[in-house]
């Protein structure tokens, strides 16, 4: 590596999505030297169901309460979430609160955004650090740390973080990704207009139509009269199965459940796809001088599909493991994996566990209609259910032989 545009540094994040952003807006209130990279420029677009759960919203709690209310007053950009509408695969609904009646939140328990919108705001909150469009074209393990080499600049660390998803070319190369089907899932996801019907409050609908089993088929309402409207499949089906995921997403809007909601709706711009790396297995998430965050650790959760919220809460950990890495100067594969890897799993591994059972749950459609059907009779039910999306614990009962036995007998 010559001198010329040399920039040295502590930490270089590459990636400035949700993970990359947040481990940069921490590395910044620790006063650590870093530099965050990304290969676009903000606002970009990122393919996503765009739904901001409460993970999200507890993140800025930590963080920086003031966010939540900045968010609240986009009102073009952000539509308040409340619950979600499950659509069990013999057609009934079960339509549940993301949270109880007397909860002492003032703002809504989630948000539906772009990711145009959300990762730009998230990017003007670390902007003092953020090099934009920068790509990673090589990178190298030496004696003191690693040298970087971008299409703009030259960089030595000590340390990198990689924030960039399993997508990234560069990112396979390092860090020897390898595809494993039936921890994957394909998606795809497409803008609608004018869709009959949305939820007024912001119900996001997660719909378990039989043909796409053990995938599921989402609504997403959006300001502005917009639906995040796309459907979701394990790797493994999709393969197996030899399945068309745009094909199969055209071949639902057309089944009588959803036709009539789309007769006057529009399709804006293209329908895109995207592949979802799942948490529903452990895996190493530091290597020499190097942490993975976010998509690139493989956190998403194998039942929602949902990354942000953890992606973020990654982020942080990594952040906070990198200043204790700095005091002891061990940068090495032990030392994180004591420090972040097992910290990151002492955090996620229960719920990425449950959800994994929950996905697995799924196959068997009569289980689902069952838990639907009891709900809507039985009010005690339907508000444990909603308990569930705060409370692991309870969400736990779900993988309970006896939760089912009590639903069957009741």
């Amino acid at each position: 590596m010559t001198n010329q545009r040399l920039k040295k540094t502590d930490v270089v994040v590459v990636g400035a999505g949700p993970a990359g952003c947040a481990t940069s807006i921490y590395l910044s209130k620790m006063g650590i030297d870093h530099y965050l990279l990304e290969k676009d420029t903000f606002p970009r677009d990122k393919i996503c169901g765009d739904a901001l759960s409460g993970k999200v919203l507890d993140f800025f709690r930590k963080t920086n309460p003031s966010w939540i209310s900045e968010i609240q007053n986009f009102g073009q950009l952000f539509l308040p979430s409340n619950g979600v509408i499950f659509g069990a695969p013999n057609g009934k609904e079960l339509k549940v609160p993301f949270r109880v009646e007397n909860s002492t939140k003032k703002h809504a328990p989630g948000f539906i955004a772009k990711r145009f919108d959300f990762d730009a705001f998230l990017a003007s909150k670390v902007k003092d650090n953020l090099i934009e469009n920068t790509k990673v074209l090589a990178s190298k393990r030496v004696k003191n740390g690693w040298e970087i080499q971008t299409n703009r600049f030259q960089f030595s660390s000590k340390l990198m973080v990689s924030s960039v998803g399993a997508q990234s070319a560069w990112a396979r190369k390092t860090h020897d990704f390898a595809v494993e089907k039936k921890h994957y899932c394909a998606g795809i996801r497409a803008y609608y207009k004018n869709v009959s019907r949305l939820d007024t409050k912001g119900f996001i609908e997660l719909h378990f139509v039989k043909d796409i089993l053990p995938g599921y088929f989402w609504i997403f309402p959006m300001t502005n009269g917009y639906a995040n409207v796309g459907l979701g499949m394990l790797s493994s089906h999709v393969s197996n199965k030899k399945i068309n995921l745009k094909q199969k997403l055209f071949e639902v809007l057309e089944l009588p459940k959803f036709r009539d909601r789309f007769k006057d709706a529009s399709l804006e711009g293209n329908v895109l796809g995207w592949g979802l790396p799942l948490g529903s297995k452990r895996r190493s998430l530091s290597l020499d001088g190097m942490l993975l965050t976010g998509d690139a650790a493989s956190l998403i959760d194998p039942f929602t599909g949902e990354g942000i919220g953890n992606a973020l809460n990654s982020g942080m950990i990594a952040a906070r493991c990198i200043q204790q890495s700095l005091h002891a100067n061990d940068f090495s594969v032990s030392f994180f994996y004591k420090n972040y890897d097992k910290k990151v799993y002492d955090k996620f591994w229960s719920e990425l566990r449950l959800s994994s059972i929950m996905q697995k749950l799924v196959k068997y459609p009569w289980l689902f209609n069952l838990v639907v059907e009891k709900a809507n009779k039985n009010s005690t039910l339907k508000h444990t259910i909603t308990c569930m999306f705060e409370d692991i614990d309870m969400r736990a009962q779900l993988k309970s032989l006896k939760f089912y036995w009590k639903l069957i007998r009741n």
